[in-house]
């Protein structure tokens, strides 16, 4: 078995249209290309989200883990696609199945683990589960297209 391709900040944000403060995705390892891998974010006090969401007991909003999820996702199909011309728009077509089980705070480093269940053309359909120190936080399936 081969090692994990792993992908740094500069070259996620190649595969990624996102950016600050939405880019949720620090690392990204891929297992098999174009549809297994692991993204990794970082969460410290100073993201957005946690100065309002909750003053006092902050938390990780559960449909920015959904996100990260699907940023995951598009980025190990876009590493796979060779095409570092454009950056293309990964979008939402359905979410289902989601699951929240543990808060995420800050200090935790969340792993987005996703696979793909599914593709035709440019849809494409994913499982992802969310951990935080091996306990899953989240889950949930999704589908979206990558428009060039």
């Amino acid at each position: 078995m081969s090692e994990n391709v792993v992908y740094h900040i500069e070259d996620i944000m190649k595969f990624l249209p996102h950016r600050y403060p939405f880019l949720l995705v620090d690392r990204l390892e891929v297992e098999i290309p174009g549809e297994k891998g692991m993204g990794l974010k970082n969460l410290t006090m100073n993201e957005e989200f946690f100065q309002g969401h909750f003053p006092g007991n902050p938390v990780m909003p559960g449909v920015l883990q959904i996100e990260a999820m699907a940023q995951t996702a598009g980025a190990i199909v876009v590493a796979n696609s060779g095409d570092d011309e454009k950056t293309p728009n990964v979008l939402f077509m359905s979410i289902d199945k989601v699951k929240f089980r543990k808060p995420v705070k800050p200090g935790d480093q969340l792993k987005m683990y996703v696979e793909k269940v599914q593709s035709r053309r440019n849809v494409f359909v994913f499982k992802g589960i969310s951990k935080v120190d091996d306990k899953v936080v989240s889950e949930a399936e999704f589908t979206a297209m990558i428009m060039q």
